[in-house]
């Protein structure tokens, strides 16, 4: 797969595609909140503590959760690491699933909720990388 750097628009002098623009739109908003996420995580507020407390966690480990947010949200970022960024995303995203499940919490606000961000995550990256595009349709119909 070529790198997404060389085939952009900025390199190449070409306008951006409509699925490009959608992407980054996509990528903004899913960027915008889990950086607020990973924010709040290093605040003692009382939203962090109770969530802390209803999911079974330490409080000491809300700044260790954001740390590992915010180096996952820079390698999905970095367009040579994308990929392998929305793949950490994925691992970390399941994991809040599970932990979801195993406090029962309600099905689509809370323990789908994830696959929401997931989905946003990847559509994103999916309509920004065409050669992405290409080598997940090619699977696809093989």
């Amino acid at each position: 797969m070529a790198s997404t750097l060389a085939t952009s628009a900025v390199y190449t002098g070409t306008r951006p595609s409509t699925a490009w623009w959608v992407g980054a739109i996509l990528t903004a908003l899913v960027v915008a909140f889990l950086v607020f996420d990973a924010a709040v995580k290093f605040t003692a507020n009382s939203a962090v503590v109770s969530a802390f407390a209803q999911l079974g966690y330490p409080l000491a480990l809300a700044p260790v959760i954001a740390a590992l947010e915010i180096v996952c949200l820079v390698v999905y970022l970095v367009p040579r690491t994308s990929l392998l960024g929305a793949l950490l995303w994925t691992g970390y995203l399941g994991g809040a699933i599970a932990t979801h499940l195993r406090v029962g919490n309600p099905l689509f606000s809370h323990t789908l909720f994830p696959i929401y961000v997931a989905v946003l995550i990847w559509g994103g990256l999916v309509l920004r990388d065409a050669d992405l595009r290409v080598f997940l349709l090619r699977r696809v119909q093989s």
